[in-house]
């Protein structure tokens, strides 16, 4: 296939600013180039003008631009394009609309209902990517044994691809979505995307849409059920979208590519390349597989070219460009996911596996509160990084450059704004001048103010301040590096570092070093490695539909047989593509889960062949305990294994081999000049070589500068590079000489420490979710992971839930002072009770010592919060509405031994679990396995924490270790401080540094805050004298829920990226008045004060300083179950608008961020019909600025349950500020089947019939700003509000 002798052969990656052109001559000869991707000026399509150029100087005949290109001398071409991560990114896809099955017009809009980013309180998301919304009257359900609603029996049962049966619960109305469509086609929209529930198993109906759609003249019908047949409609709605929105922007660019040639390449094999890393036809190219397209060549060509000639070892790949690096790893498969976020669209379908680090090239430089800062913010192309002589700021590129790593002999002069002169170091040194000033005055003043700085620190020259920035982003690209490799049970040092990008060289060396690589390993054509990988790539057909079979014997003839026929229909694809059977292979991949999880693993059985036990393909039992062992830590012997989807990739074998071989040289090698380069060690004399002077037997010792024509490669002291046989460049790391690092403050080493600890934290949270089992930590990520010091304070806090942010130093400390010195390694300690810094029961705090020989006391500590779906108590969910003390609430641990000696205490904590059965009307834990479960996963995530705060140490010394922790959270604390000084200066024109607010619960107890600043100190005391006590009721909250909620205020209120730590706390004082409801008595039932009193605390603070209206103010806590089974999940609702922007809709706010249950997945495994999810327009409070929208979301129940709800705001509103109006209170009703309409309040538990509805209307956010004049208001569609 890919032999075209006598012709040109092309792979072409055309990128956002330049397009790589690999050619194969008819000779066999190879051509590289490299040219601007837009330039008007001189050729209309860059591809074609590559391929222009190639033609006419390789034939000696004349092609003119303004005509067509003879395409019979061209043997194939395979492209790989960034049109749709473009189209993407910058929002400039097809206009589209979408069709939705009625009650989810927002369905898409809500997501995940979490926010990207815990602290923006804008919550800003990227827009959607249709414009329109139409409802179809249309339903059906997944039939369920136990369903106990009356059978209609007119309606019709159908089967599903999966085997299960549905209810055909509402007719099509074809009619109405006619009407619907023509209006939409009279608007100008061409484009649908349609997504119906459940459609993924039974697709007549969205056919159904897509056939009218068609016949009125629509030219892009995409439907869900043909884009990506996979279970779960928020991530298959949102890729059915992207393949709407993008597909024609396709089509349009390979129109236009076509012309450009005699015939439209007729005759001429055209392949793209998509995002999972195959190559498929271009008229079968399309937009939700194309988003990765570029990215994907550069993975095929270093897994190609790397992994073989490094003796089949493990290669990371790191491709650092101008904004960005992208990081994957190659051992011997691809490492495909197949739900990823990109541009804030999540796609459900094959990918590679690339992790993005906002730290490239262009990543821009900071220097903010004593910490060296790199990105996520970039220069761009325009105005570019400093040296670019555009007036641009100070980059990676510019430290490079005035460290001497960059020579601008050596760069095109193309700068400037004529675009006509050479990079400009004088400019970038001016840059790094006032930066160095800035530093060493911060340096300076607070050497003599700060007590805990641990000594003087000399001034910092330009180099010094340039290499420290170099050290900082080499930390951050570090750290996807570590995600892909420990946190998934891998040996990071075992792995080769394969470089391609432009910016790559420049840091290969030192980001091998520092995760303890031996070997860099740099393709000859690195600087065009995509298109490079696009002519090795495969070309693949892939067919994928869903299952809903569980893997035994009784069903593995029905496995078998779908199977046979997926791989039949991909080879017969590829045997039309030309190739002969001898170059097809396929593989068989099933999606597979245990039943009753959520975590489904895309298992191959390649490594394990059938057997008397298995099905045809594979021993795929076998396989997925296994990957599962790896992955997560433990298998579940017990539990049947369900298969989700079948899924058969052929590939056509199609890639070139090359057979350029360099020969040995003929004499010594000589350097082209030598310069300085600044390394830790200061200036050294530095060979440059061109690589293209280069010979297979030469070897070059560091320091040296290596130029190729797209990148320069440092080799840094004592590496040493030399060429192989094929003309690639493989670097022998070697390790430096690591200067001793003393406990004095260096301000660069700050920010490295900052990035190591905060690491360690999220690999601990990436343990607990991989290893954890039940709903609640897996999928919706309720839990917490953090490092703290010895004497307990909270050094970093992965953002994962901000309720947890604080809270668990106060659980640390507690049993600091409660063990007295007795702590021992080998034990892990289990807490809960709010005394003892609990939130409340549900969360349980799993914290382990971690000691370091020759030292009796823990240096210091490692722990894990988890909300458990149930821990007993008087209601499923042990969320009981109506609680009055904490034994109602579940199990409660205030010191409790969970691991003694290395030994998991699961006797004593089970019976632990059961205890609240001895009170009345409570039960033990109705879930025991999954809490055990759960709390091994904890215990596995601290001991990763152990591990990893052990590796820090042995690499730096103990004492330093903790010198830096301290460093760290004076470094937080600075920040606050500035924060309150520039406050306290704003508020001078009122002549008071004192504020206060107050709001109220909705049975009237107030929250009172009075803060007083003082300006000189950056200090404050917040004193909640005033606030109501105690309450009959459990919407106590324990002091540390008032200490999470303030550092998670003062986090955002500083408005840049801080560590989180107990620094935050120090220059604040909080007073809080014993038996309040926020300090509560031993026993007060707390369930409510963690999820909703906390957010009327963040609501007094923000109110008080005046930031941003009032957000819903609640988390709509929704529990259902019987005593088998339960589930839980809280539920978005309306932000708060503020100074600028708009509150968000439909989104979780504040102290909470969990993700709830897709539709599909809710009514698969939950006796419910989700009726309605949607928007509820109107609540939100009017404004200059209006606030977000709440939700209305209606549970129809199939069975007897009972329903417990904790909820707030349902009789007071979210404030609006400076004039804009408040939000809607909530509302709980509850729909009888007699017909009947009950107000259910805030908090109530009512046990339910099948036929009873729940509807909840959560809360709007407040208005920000007054609204103008008539004449000057800001357009704004609103609707009013609809409660029934």
């Amino acid at each position: 296939m890919a032999e075209t002798k006598g012709k040109f052969d092309f792979a072409i990656d055309r990128g956002g600013t330049f397009t790589d052109v690999f050619a194969r001559l008819p000779d066999g000869r190879e051509r590289v180039l490299k040219l601007l991707s837009h330039d008007p000026q001189n050729y209309r399509d860059a591809p074609t003008e590559g391929i222009r150029r190639v033609l006419e100087e390789e034939s000696g005949r004349s092609f003119p631009r303004d005509q067509p290109l003879d395409s019979s001398l061209i043997g194939w071409i395979r492209m790989g394009t960034t049109v749709a991560t473009n189209a993407l990114l910058e929002r400039q896809g097809e206009r589209t609309a979408l069709v939705v099955t009625r009650g989810f017009r927002d369905l898409l809009h809500i997501g995940t209902q979490a926010r990207p980013d815990l602290f923006d309180l804008e919550v800003r998301m990227p827009e959607l990517l249709y414009e329109e919304v139409i409802e179809v009257e249309e339903r059906v359900i997944l039939t369920q044994d136990s369903c106990q609603l009356p059978r209609n029996q007119s309606k019709r049962i159908v089967t599903g691809s999966t085997g299960d049966r549905l209810e055909l619960w509402r007719d099509l109305d074809l009619q109405q979505a006619e009407r619907d469509l023509k209006r939409l086609f009279s608007e100008g929209i061409r484009s649908l995307a349609v997504l119906l529930l459940h459609s993924y198993t039974w697709s007549d109906h969205e056919k159904a849409v897509g056939d009218l759609a068609k016949r009125l003249g629509f030219t892009q019908v995409s439907l869900s059920s043909e884009v990506m047949p996979m279970v779960r409609a928020v991530p298959r709605g949102y890729t059915v979208c992207a393949d709407a929105y993008l597909t024609p922007k396709i089509h349009n660019y390979l129109a236009e590519f076509t012309t450009g040639f005699r015939g439209g390449l007729k005759g001429v094999d055209v392949l793209f390349m998509q995002s999972d890393g195959g190559l498929t036809p271009m008229e079968q190219f399309c937009g939700s597989r194309a988003v990765l397209s570029g990215p994907a060549g550069g993975v095929v060509g270093y897994a190609v070219t790397s992994h073989g000639f490094m003796e089949n070892k493990p290669v990371i790949g790191f491709d650092m460009g101008g904004t960005s690096t992208d990081v994957s790893r190659y051992a011997g498969q691809y490492e495909h996911v197949f739900e990823a976020t990109i541009a804030g669209i999540t796609l459900q379908a094959p990918q590679l596996d690339i992790n993005t680090v906002a730290a490239g090239g262009g990543s821009r430089l900071f220097f903010r509160s004593g910490m060296f800062v790199v990105g996520p913010e970039s220069a761009g192309a325009h105005p570019g990084p400093a040296c670019y002589r555009k007036g641009g700021p100070l980059t990676v590129t510019d430290a490079n450059l005035a460290l001497g790593r960059l020579l601008p002999s050596f760069f095109p002069r193309i700068f400037g704004p004529g675009e006509n002169e050479p990079l400009s170091v004088d400019d970038t040194m001016k840059h790094f001048n006032e930066l160095t000033r800035e530093i060493n005055h911060f340096l300076s003043a607070n050497q003599s103010s700060n007590s805990t700085s641990g000594g003087d620190q000399s001034e910092m020259s330009i180099e010094e301040v340039a290499m420290g920035f170099i050290r900082v982003a080499n930390e951050a690209m570090c750290r996807p590096i570590r995600a892909l490799t420990q946190a998934k049970g891998h040996d990071t040092s075992e792995h080769v570092l394969a470089c391609f990008g432009g910016a790559a060289g420049q840091h290969a060396c030192a980001i091998a070093r520092a995760l303890g690589m031996k070997t860099v390993f740099i393709h000859k054509y690195s600087g065009v490695l995509s298109a490079y990988g696009l002519a090795l790539a495969d070309v693949v057909e892939e067919l994928q539909e869903p299952c809903s079979l569980q893997y035994i014997s009784a069903s593995y003839c029905e496995l078998d047989g779908r199977i046979a026929r997926l791989s039949q229909c991909c080879e017969e694809k590829l045997l039309q593509r030309g190739f002969s059977s001898c170059q097809i292979n396929t593989e068989v991949f099933l999606h597979m889960r245990y039943e009753g999880t959520d975590c489904a693993l895309m298992v191959t059985a390649a490594d394990h062949p059938r057997n008397s036990l298995s099905c045809s393909s594979g021993d795929f039992r076998m396989a997925f305990t296994k990957r599962y062992l790896k992955e997560f830590g433990f298998t579940i012997a017990d539990r049947p294994i369900v298969v989700d989807d079948i899924r058969v990739r052929g590939s056509g074998k199609s890639g070139i081999k090359s057979k350029v071989q360099r020969k040995p040289g003929q004499r010594p090698l000589t350097p082209n000049q030598m310069t300085q380069c600044y390394f830790e060690e200061g200036y050294l004399s530095t060979s440059v070589y061109l690589w293209e002077d280069l010979t297979c037997d030469h070897s070059i010792h560091g320091p040296a500068i290596i130029i190729d024509h797209n990148s320069t490669i440092l080799v840094e002291p004592p590496c040493v590079a030399r060429l192989t046989d094929a003309g690639d460049l493989c670097i022998s790391v070697g390790m430096a000489t690591q200067c001793v690092l003393g406990t004095e403050l260096d301000t660069v080493q700050l920010s490295i420490f900052s990035h190591r600890f905060m690491s360690i934290a999220e690999q601990m949270g990436r343990v607990l979710q991989r290893t954890s089992m039940s709903t609640n930590i897996k999928e919706r990520l309720d839990f917490s992971c953090a490092v703290f010091g010895p004497d307990g304070g909270l050094v970093s806090n992965a953002p994962h839930i901000p309720v947890h942010l604080g809270a668990m130093q106060e659980t640390v400390q507690y049993q600091i002072r409660a063990a007295g010195g007795s702590m021992t390694e080998g034990d892990v300690i289990l807490s809960n009770h709010p005394c003892a810094g609990g939130s409340h029961l549900p969360d349980l705090t799993v914290i382990t010592p971690v000691f370091r020989g020759g030292v009796s006391a823990p240096v210091f500590f490692v722990a894990s919060r988890g909300h458990h779906a149930d821990i007993g108590g008087i209601t499923p969910g042990s969320m009981p509405p109506h609680s009055t003390s904490l034994q109602q609430e579940g199990a409660v641990f205030t010191s409790f031994k969970l691991v003694t000696g290395g030994v998991f205490q699961e006797e004593a904590v089970t019976e632990a679990l059961m205890a609240p059965a001895q009170y009345p009307e409570c039960s033990g834990t109705r879930n025991l396995r999954d809490n055990l479960s759960d709390l091994r996963a904890q215990v596995a995530a601290n001991q990763r924490g152990c591990q990893l705060v052990g590796e820090l140490i042995d690499s730096y010394g103990l004492e330093v270790v903790q010198a830096y922790m301290g460093y760290i959270q004076s470094n937080a604390e600075l920040a606050v401080r500035d924060m309150l000084k520039d406050f306290a200066r704003r508020r001078q024109d009122t002549g008071s540094l004192e504020v206060e607010a107050e709001d109220q619960m909705d049975d009237g107890t107030p929250i009172r805050l009075k803060v007083q600043i003082n300006e000189q100190q950056g200090s404050a005391v917040f004193d909640f004298t005033g606030t109501g006590v105690e309450v009959w009721g459990n919407c106590n909250a324990p002091r540390a829920i008032t200490l999470s909620a303030l550092i998670y205020c003062l986090r955002c209120m500083v408005g840049q990226d801080i560590p989180l730590n107990q620094g935050c706390l120090t220059p604040v004082k909080v007073i809080i008045p014993p038996g309040s409801i926020l300090q509560p008595s031993l026993n007060a039932a707390v369930v409510g004060g963690n999820v909703l009193t906390s957010q009327r605390v963040v609501d007094v603070i923000f109110k008080a300083f005046q930031v941003c209206a009032a957000s819903q103010g609640c988390m709509n806590n929704v529990s259902f179950g019987c005593e088998k089974s339960g589930y839980y999940e809280t539920v978005a609702g309306g932000a708060g608008a503020g100074p600028g922007w708009n509150g968000r809709s439909g989104v979780h706010s504040h102290m909470t961020n969990t993700r709830i249950t897709d539709p599909e997945i809710l009514e698969k495994r939950y006796p419910v019909i989700l009726e309605q999810f949607s928007l509820r327009p109107g609540s939100g409070g009017s404004g200059l600025y209006h606030g977000g929208d709440g939700v209305i979301r209606k549970l129809l129940f199939r069975r007897p349950v009972v329903l417990s709800v904790l909820s707030e705001r349902r009789s007071t509103q979210p404030y609006g500020l400076h004039g804009g109006a408040n939000g809607a209170a909530g509302l709980n009703l509850l729909h009888k089947t007699d017909n009947r309409v009950l107000n259910l309040g805030g908090k109530n538990s009512v046990s339910l019939e099948p036929g009873d509805m729940f509807s909840l209307f959560t809360p709007g956010g407040g208005g920000y700003g007054r609204v103008p004049d008539a004449e000057d208001q800001i357009p704004f569609k609103r609707r009013c509000v609809n409660e029934y």
